[in-house]
């Protein structure tokens, strides 16, 4: 019979507690790595119809046996489809949770909305209603999250059925005066919903969409995606519609109509400054371009390149010490036709910001194809990751960061042993610190693929999340239990809901109909 411990209890019975949290800690983890890295579309490995099949089961699983902590799992650097997924799982399902949990998830909904992207809430509210939730507290979201709209007439123009249909669902007076409403009462509802009601309107781009249907000159007024409607009505082509409505589009609708028109980049490139995009969006942009273009354009692309890892960096900046990457470009990393080139541009991103980050010429990176020269990197042949990583632990860094789906095929297993043996002969102090960012969910495993049992390993979606996937990490390690990762859930869910001055909470007063909308970075 087990003996008792000191404070009653049986030690069987502790060491079976111990077991069930680390259980529950892997398999939160287990999530957080799917819900950062997969977004139910096709990828080299795996259809679609897999990628969304291992989602499913996954969300169901953790909401149904961790609640709490798949709900704060929106205060983590998941990608915009799960985060999406969750919010639609917990208004789906709210009879489970208590009235302090529904406090707290609706803190939670309401912060992470704010900084969704406008589409991909509409399409969350179509979601809603055609799944027939309407109860109290998804009104109240959806009637709040509008309330703090800067400007509901841009949105009846560029998202008119997103915002047709959250009207309706949620029975919204759109006329009671909120946010531009002020000033134009009535108009959006009309527009709408009584398009022929009204002869003019004050709202410039409500009144420009009206007489963009028989007025050319209109079009150059409205949003770049509803002037492409119109434009093919009035026989205006798509390069002199880009030509005259670019100062109205946005950095990433410029970058995505260059290829495709005929302006060259020398005047395009006038009026979209590179160092401003995200870097991710940059180092895919990049890897868009053909060779001869990057290699004509090399000083200006680099520039953009570093000068967004320094603004990523922040005040981490040259604090990482050495540092040395193993970087994947073998021919898995171009993706898939719906995910082109986006485990490359990962890579890419990563490799730039984590020349940031390291300390003044400490940093060294060793890509799979022995490639030099990271702006001319491609797609191309085997994962040869055993030989990288030894080429990389030869130089002793203080930090090893590895950027690969996990694929190691030249030779197979080899990258695993190296780091086994590397842990266990050569550096049992822990000298090196080893981290394996993920780019690509695997469907078959329900997680990132793994290299070693005892390698932090993270999924990693954008290079814009390194610091905070390197720490969240470390608790795939095997060691850490659910008390250290509720206590480090409850940290990042007091930053990402109590320090935004944006966050508001439904039911209570907005911040004011003109404050500003929060923008998703995916």
């Amino acid at each position: 019979m087990p003996r008792p411990a000191s404070d009653g209890t049986h030690r069987g019975d502790t060491v079976a507690e111990t077991f069930a949290d680390l259980i529950a800690a892997e398999d939160v983890l287990l999530f957080v790595n799917a819900a950062v890295t997969a977004t139910g579309q096709r990828e080299f490995r795996s259809d679609a119809h897999a990628q969304r099949l291992s989602l499913d089961f996954l969300h169901e699983y953790v909401c149904v046996n961790y609640r709490p902590l798949y709900a704060a799992a929106l205060a983590l650097d998941i990608n915009d489809h799960n985060a999406a997924r969750i919010i639609e799982t917990l208004l789906r399902g709210a009879g489970g949770a208590g009235a302090e949990e529904k406090r707290v998830e609706g803190r939670l909904i309401a912060r992470r909305l704010a900084v969704l992207p406008p589409q991909r809430v509409y399409r969350l509210f179509r979601a809603l209603r055609a799944a027939r939730v309407n109860n109290r507290r998804t009104r109240a979201i959806l009637r709040d999250w509008l309330a703090a709209r800067p400007d509901l007439g841009h949105d009846a123009v560029k998202y008119r059925r997103g915002l047709k249909t959250a009207a309706r669902h949620a029975h919204l007076p759109l006329g009671a005066g909120t946010g531009r409403e002020k000033e134009t009462p009535g108009e959006v509802g009309d527009f709408l919903f009584a398009p022929g009601r009204r002869t003019k309107y004050r709202h410039p781009l409500l009144d420009a969409h009206r007489r963009a249907h028989y007025e050319q000159g209109a079009l150059y007024e409205l949003p770049f995606t509803v002037a492409e409607g119109f434009a093919g009505r009035h026989g205006v082509g798509r390069e002199a519609l880009v030509e005259r409505i670019a100062p109205r589009m946005t950095r990433l609708e410029r970058l995505r109509t260059q290829g495709s028109t005929g302006v060259g980049p020398e005047r395009t490139d006038q009026r979209t400054d590179l160092t401003v995009m995200p870097l991710t969006r940059l180092a895919l942009y990049v890897l868009s371009l053909p060779v001869d273009e990057r290699v004509r354009r090399r000083a200006e692309l680099t520039k953009a390149l570093r000068a967004a890892a320094r603004r990523t960096a922040g005040p981490y900046r040259g604090t990482w010490g050495r540092v040395a990457a193993v970087l994947d470009d073998s021919y898995s990393s171009s993706g898939s036709g719906k995910k082109r080139r986006r485990p490359l541009g990962t890579a890419l991103a990563c490799h730039f910001l984590l020349e940031s980050l390291a300390a003044p010429g400490a940093y060294t990176a060793w890509w799979t194809s022995g490639a030099a020269d990271p702006l001319l990197v491609r797609p191309w042949g085997p994962t040869p990751l055993g030989t990288r990583i030894l080429d990389a632990l030869e130089h002793a860094p203080e930090r090893l960061v590895i950027v690969s789906d996990g694929w190691d095929n030249a030779p197979p297993g080899l990258a695993g042993e190296v780091l086994r043996v590397w842990r266990s002969r050569l550096d049992r102090e822990g000298r090196t610190s080893v981290v394996h960012l993920n780019p690509v969910y695997d469907t078959d495993g329900f997680d990132v693929r793994r290299l070693a049992p005892g390698v932090p390993t993270a999924g990693i979606r954008d290079a814009e999340d390194l610091p905070a996937l390197v720490e969240i990490a470390q608790f795939a390690e095997g060691r850490t239990g659910m008390a250290e990762l509720r206590e480090y859930l409850d940290r990042r869910v007091s930053l990402f809901v109590e320090d935004d001055p944006f966050c508001y909470v439904p039911g209570e007063p907005v911040g004011g109909a003109d404050a500003p909308a929060r923008e998703g970075r995916r």
